[in-house]
């Protein structure tokens, strides 16, 4: 991927500028000029002096993607929530919990989070630690009973991450979700 253009970078941070200003006047609770002269020095201090690698965004929105993540999304979330509830009220039942390591096919910082992002918001799946040099998310899975549960946690990971890049990927993003994870070449 390319790296992002001078004039982005600073349109990039003048958006981060402009929320940490808000977010700033929203913790104090009032919007004043004193607040937002704070929010000011503390927003450049914030990005002078922590700065985030820049985030590539090489692809484009597509609808039809967008739509099946959110349904898909929804769906999972209803479906583990009402699991981890039968689970949790049932007598004596005790879960059984493992940490797998899922490389993923597309190494991008923002696939990385998205899909560690929508991966913490499903219940019984937490996000434990990431690779970002691999491209490896490390993922405590709820309730395992064999080796097939580990498989298909595998995969519905990998089905997260496929349905995020088919709504906001590149074509050669695209195309890496056909090769194996643990066999593409170094990027």
């Amino acid at each position: 991927m390319t790296a992002p253009s001078r004039s982005s970078r600073w349109r990039d941070q003048a958006t981060a500028l402009g929320w940490l200003i808000a977010a700033w006047n929203l913790f104090w609770g009032e919007l004043s000029w004193g607040n937002l002269a704070g929010g000011a020095l503390a927003g450049v201090a914030v990005l002078v002096f922590f700065p985030l690698p820049p985030v590539t965004f090489a692809g484009r929105l597509r609808p039809r993607g967008l739509l099946v993540l959110v349904v898909t999304f929804v769906v999972e979330l209803v479906s583990a929530s009402l699991r981890v509830a039968a689970i949790a009220v049932r007598p004596g039942y005790r879960p059984r919990g493992a940490i797998i390591g899922v490389r993923l096919r597309v190494r991008s910082d923002l696939n990385l989070a998205l899909t560690a992002e929508l991966l913490s918001l499903v219940p019984g799946t937490l996000i434990v630690d990431v690779d970002r040099a691999e491209g490896v998310l490390y993922v405590h899975v709820f309730d395992v009973h064999g080796t097939g549960d580990l498989t298909d946690s595998r995969a519905r990971i990998l089905a997260v991450e496929e349905r995020i890049v088919r709504t906001i990927g590149s074509d050669a993003e695209l195309r890496l979700l056909t090769t194996d994870p643990d066999r593409r070449p170094e990027t």
